[in-house]
């Protein structure tokens, strides 16, 4: 039997200070220092998707720079509104796969309604993951892909040795994440928990990995690929 792969706080919960910080409110609110209303789980997914967010996220170049092909297997953990989950499915198409990892039941039905609303043939499994388990099976995917996740995990280095198991023979980590400094510009929430680009390289190499790439063209965030060591 595999290895169960533990997943990180973040996604065990959208608590009010993940909203706070996708809207760009005060952290501060959720202790009473304003007195106007927090999200709903649907507002918060509804920002994920605003327009202007193609704009520094450039969703198609980075769909491109990782190379996908139809027939590969991808895991968007963290999919949140789905945003990246349905690009995925486009580029593998129905002979490829994608797992869309929750454990908000809210988010991972906003999900699968926006895949079906494509209207396009689709192979892909909507994983409502335990909070220390996303349920993916062993050797299972070509690609784990994190977009804004990383700087929320706990025990990152034990989280990445672990998720490990996850991955096909070949198999590559991608993540992205925004820079702790000036490069990503007002944010709108304290940068203070990010974590530095040096952090995740020093990271991901003590849980077992080199870096395969970097793509430099995000404005916003770096973008790195990684790989078991051999």
């Amino acid at each position: 039997m595999p290895p169960r792969v533990p997943i990180p706080r973040f996604l065990a919960r959208l608590t009010a200070l993940a909203l706070a910080i996708w809207l760009g409110q005060p952290v501060w609110a959720q202790h009473g220092g304003q007195h106007g209303r927090l999200p709903s789980v649907t507002e918060y997914l509804d920002q994920l998707e605003r327009p202007e967010r193609d704009h520094y996220q450039k969703p198609a170049e980075v769909i491109q720079a990782l190379g996908l092909k139809p027939g590969m297997v991808v895991a968007d953990l963290g999919s949140g509104s789905g945003y990246f989950t349905r690009r995925f499915i486009e580029a593998v198409t129905e002979t490829g796969k994608v797992y869309a990892i929750d454990v908000e039941p809210e988010a991972l039905k906003h999900v699968k309604d926006s895949v079906e609303h494509m209207h396009i043939s689709y192979a892909a499994e909507f994983i409502l993951a335990q909070p220390d388990n996303p349920k993916l099976p062993f050797e299972s995917v070509d690609l784990i892909f994190l977009c804004n996740v990383y700087h929320h995990l706990d025990n990152r280095t034990t989280y990445f040795t672990n998720v490990k198991s996850a991955l096909r023979p070949g198999g590559r980590i991608a993540i992205i994440d925004y820079y702790h400094d000036e490069r990503s510009g007002d944010l709108g929430f304290s940068k203070a928990h990010l974590v530095p680009r040096e952090t995740v390289l020093d990271e991901m190499t003590k849980a077992g990995y080199r870096l395969l790439r970097e793509h430099t063209f995000l404005p916003k965030q770096y973008f790195l690929e990684f790989v078991p060591v051999s």
